[in-house]
């Protein structure tokens, strides 16, 4: 079988470079979303009926701002954020203009996972830490944040594995990386090879991710 007939359409001097602005979108993005989506997810969790800082009108008001981005699918919001997206960066197509649409649908979605994890933390330990004199950011650092590590960890793994088929859906209106290409290439000029070959890429970068991710999580889990 000859390889190069096969994939004929390919180049891969341009597979390559996508796949290094996808890593490059999935990374930046992944910081972002942890650094905007942890606390969102703590004060969700604080606010809430019962718990430490207990405040309904801002417990709902959280809830309502992330139900709303939740309930926009990714396609939708990065159109709608293109004037956004525009101040931002200075443009609305290319791999930088991807970062703030990415964040924005992501940290919503990671927020609510952060939520699950903290509401599973048992309150008999908190309990005990307030009967100790422990202050809120004590609670949080000592008791919330590790007790529910691995499955804050398995929230990033799920998030970062979101983000990888959200770049793709950037590329629909020229956010670069794999998808882009795949779009342009595979689909719109029917080059099949490209697009067979951008598919399994994020097929493999999925598969690493997640057994990455679940690495993390059962090591944690031991200690």
């Amino acid at each position: 079988m000859d390889f190069n007939a096969l994939f004929a359409n390919v180049d891969w001097t341009d597979i390559w470079k996508a796949c290094g602005e996808t890593l490059y979108m999935v990374g930046l993005s992944t910081l972002f979303t942890a650094l905007i989506g942890l606390p969102l997810g703590i004060l969700v969790v604080l606010t809430s009926p019962g718990h430490l800082l207990q405040n309904r009108p801002v417990f709902g008001l959280l809830s309502f701002i992330i139900n709303i981005f939740r309930s926009i699918p990714f396609i939708i919001l990065m159109i709608m954020l293109i004037p956004l997206t525009q101040i931002l960066v200075g443009t609305s197509i290319g791999v930088s203009a991807a970062i703030p649409p990415l964040v924005i649908g992501s940290a919503p979605f990671f927020a609510r996972l952060v939520e699950v994890s903290l509401r599973e933390v048992d309150k008999g330990v908190i309990e005990m830490a307030q009967s100790m004199g422990a202050t809120t950011w004590q609670i949080i650092a000592r008791v919330l944040l590790p007790e529910a590590r691995s499955g804050i960890i398995a929230g990033i793994t799920i998030t970062i594995v979101a983000l990888v088929g959200y770049t793709a859906m950037a590329g629909v209106i020229g956010g670069g990386g794999l998808g882009d290409l795949a779009i342009r290439f595979g689909y719109q000029r029917f080059q099949t090879d490209v697009m067979l070959v951008t598919t399994v890429i994020m097929i493999l970068l999925v598969q690493v991710f997640q057994s990455v991710g679940d690495r993390f999580v059962r090591y944690f889990n031991r200690k």
